[in-house]
This record gives C-alpha cells, sequence and structure tokens, in this order.
C-alpha cells in the first residue's frame, strides 16, 4: 500500500497502539465481553492472540504492496487454535468482530489526536477495514480447515466425549469406548492451564498411555486416565483426583477447575493432589459466612493497622505450625517470647483463646478450623463477605 506522508504517520499510531499494553488489554476485554465462549478461556491465552494480530497487520502496513498471504498466517492459526480449544465459529467471529470494531474506534481517536486530515484518515481507514476482513476470512479458514482435521481420529473423539461428560449430558456407551472409556470404569481426573493446542496435544497423549483419554475442554487440558501418571512434562502443573465413576465424573472436573489456582498459588509445578486442597475448597464454598466469622471474631482490629495485621498472621502461623510456641518462632524468625506477647495482646484486643501457658481451655478440632478460618479471612477478605471493606478499616 502507498502511504502519503500523514499516511505513514497513521501507521506510526497503529504502531503505538500495538505497543501499548493498555489498547491490546481493552480488545481483549472486548472480545471477551462479546462472546461468552471466549471469555471462559484464560485471558493471557486471547491476550496473546491479539498481540500477534496487531503485530502482523502492522507489519502488513509498513511495505508497499496489498497484503501477501504470509501477513495472515496468525490469522489462520488464530481459527485453527479455537476450533482445537472447542470454540464454535459463532463465538469465534463475535470476539473477532468486538475486537475489529474497538480497534477501529481507538484508531480513529488517536489519529485525529494527531490531526491527520479526515480526507487521508478516510483513505487510510478504507485501507485498514480492508485489511481486517481479509484477516477474518482467513480465521473462518483455519477454523474450518481444523476442525476438518480434528473431526477425524481418536483425539476428536476424545473431545467430544470430554466435553459431553464435563458440560452436557452422559454420552452414549458406544461413544465412550470410541473414545478410549469404559462405562462402568472409574477415572482419576486431570485438569492443567495448558492452553497451547500444540502443547496440549502431545502432553495429553502422554498422560493417557496408560489409557483412558484427553482432550480440550474450555480451552485447558482435561485427561480422564484409570491410573495416575508417574511423571508429567516439566513444568506442567496439574491437579488430579482420585479415580472416580464416570456418572460423577462432572462434579470432580468442577472441584479440580476450583482447585487450580490455589495450586498455581504454590509455584510448584507437577501433579497435585485435589484432596490436598479439600479444606480451602470448602471454606472457599462459603464466603459470606467467613465474613461474618471475621467479623464476630476480630471485629475490634483494623485491617490498616500494621500492628494488628501482624497479630493476626502471627496466630495463623501458630495454628498453622501445630499451635507450637517454638515452630512458629522459627518460621517468623522471632524469640518464642515475641510469639507469646502477640498472641497474649491478640486475646486482650478480641477475646479469642489466650496463648499457651495462660488461663483457658484448649481449643477443638473444630475450634481451631474455625479460628484459623476467621483469621484469614479478616487478612484477605472474600469477594462477597458480609460488612463491608469500611467496617474492616476504621
Amino acid at each position: 500500500m502507498a502511504l502519503t506522508a500523514r499516511g505513514d504517520l497513521f501507521v506510526k499510531v497503529l504502531g503505538a497502539m500495538a505497543a501499548d499494553p493498555a489498547i491490546v488489554d481493552d480488545l481483549v476485554r472486548a472480545a471477551r465481553a462479546e462472546a461468552p465462549e471466549i471469555a471462559r478461556l484464560p485471558a493471557a491465552e486471547t491476550r496473546r492472540h491479539v498481540a500477534l494480530l496487531f503485530s502482523a497487520g502492522l507489519a502488513s502496513f509498513e511495505r508497499a504492496g496489498d497484503p501477501s498471504e504470509r501477513d495472515f498466517a496468525e490469522a489462520d492459526r488464530l481459527g485453527a487454535d479455537r476450533a482445537a480449544q472447542g470454540i464454535s465459529i459463532g463465538g469465534l467471529l463475535s470476539a473477532v468482530q468486538a475486537g475489529r470494531n474497538r480497534a477501529l474506534e481507538i484508531a480513529v481517536q488517536r489519529a485525529r489526536a494527531a490531526e491527520i486530515p479526515d480526507g487521508v484518515l478516510l483513505e487510510v481507514l478504507l485501507e485498514l477495514d480492508r485489511y481486517l476482513g481479509i484477516m477474518e476470512r482467513h480465521v473462518i479458514a483455519g477454523h474450518r480447515a481444523a476442525e476438518q482435521d480434528l473431526a477425524r481420529g481418536r483425539e476428536a473423539a476424545g473431545d467430544r466425549v470430554l466435553r459431553a461428560l464435563l458440560l452436557g449430558d452422559q454420552p452414549p456407551p458406544e461413544d465412550l469406548v470410541r473414545a478410549g472409556l469404559r462405562p462402568e470404569g472409574r477415572y482419576h481426573c486431570l485438569v492443567s492451564e495448558v492452553t497451547d493446542p500444540g502443547r496440549l496435544r502431545s502432553a495429553g497423549r502422554r498422560l493417557a498411555t496408560a489409557g483412558g483419554t484427553a482432550g480440550t475442554v474450555r480451552g485447558r487440558l482435561v485427561v480422564l486416565a484409570p491410573r495416575l501418571p508417574a511423571t508429567s512434562d516439566p513444568g506442567l502443573l496439574l491437579v488430579a483426583a482420585p479415580a472416580w465413576p464416570l456418572p460423577g465424573i462432572r462434579g470432580v472436573y468442577d472441584l479440580c477447575l476450583s482447585a487450580l489456582p490455589l495450586a498455581a498459588r504454590s509455584g510448584r509445578p507437577g501433579l497435585h493432589a485435589l484432596v490436598e486442597y479439600a479444606g480451602d475448597l470448602a471454606l472457599n464454598a462459603q464466603p459470606l459466612l467467613a465474613g461474618l466469622a471475621a467479623t464476630a471474631v476480630l471485629g475490634a482490629l483494623r485491617a490498616g493497622d500494621d500492628f494488628h495485621r501482624e497479630l493476626v498472621s502471627t496466630a495463623m502461623a501458630y495454628l498453622d505450625h501445630g499451635q507450637r510456641l517454638d515452630h512458629t518462632a522459627a518460621a517468623l524468625h522471632v524469640h518464642p517470647n515475641t510469639v507469646r506477647y502477640r498472641l497474649r495482646r491478640l486475646h486482650e484486643l478480641t477475646g479469642v483463646p489466650p496463648a499457651p501457658g495462660e488461663p483457658g481451655e484448649g481449643l477443638t478440632v473444630l475450634a481451631t478450623v474455625g479460628l484459623w478460618w476467621a483469621l484469614r479471612s479478616w487478612r484477605e477478605p472474600p469477594p462477597v463477605a458480609g460488612p463491608p471493606a469500611a467496617d474492616f478499616d476504621a
């Protein structure tokens, strides 16, 4: 495309947009808001493709002449990736068109701020819209080609069966058998945040070598295996559940999904047992009760007071270390007497059970769980927790 000096300035406007993370995030939000299927994917997956399409489009505009097939390789790949992740063509187009419209809107705003004349702006916008239309057709073509490939073989059968088992209704027995599953069998459900289709397929095949099936559900790797794998890919984080009958596997999958962010928070790749997070999952399911517990037990404390936060953190560490002063002190790098003092002060301020060696009875198991939950909920208020935040900070 031959550009005037003002047209060259418009290319610089596009370059600044491509380099601005806030603009990329804006387009990601627009795409996810318009397409619920895309919104279920990790945001980073959408952001990756938006950034790549931006870069490819910018490179095309910087060269003279009409765009080549090479300019649309990323668009083809986007369509293929979304097909492999189980996104429908309708959902994909809704997201692409929402991002396209938002990109044009921002480009017009930026061009006018750069004082590009309307005549030049219209000429270049028409060329940009033509390019985006071709890009959209390549996205569709990539999706359709990938769908045809995925329709063949056992992997496609595994995808369809997994999505039916975990998102819909129980598939017929013949479909289960075709995907490598026994209707009467018990299977471990393994879920990972892996979304890259190439890595997803190879990792799934390795994890399902002992039988079962692997596939893509809402963009994530899911495996149903009769036995847990001895090893997994380096750097791959998986949440694995105990073996369970297929008729109830959907609920197990939902629990694995809920445990994924908890496992990721550990910073430790590899296999994470779902039951390791049973306590957290059970407590997280009651955010309102968590807020009420925190207020009832620790209402006299202020979240903005560093000393109060120190007292709460010390009490949590004390419970986490078996209510042992020496272990708690070692973990906090303080003297045991400092731990004792902080626990005593917390008792004086809130009335929680006294420090060891002070008058009072020991805690029962349930009382220990309740106190730990109140402490954590006060320190990290759940999203929908009882009283407004002002009550905690007053």
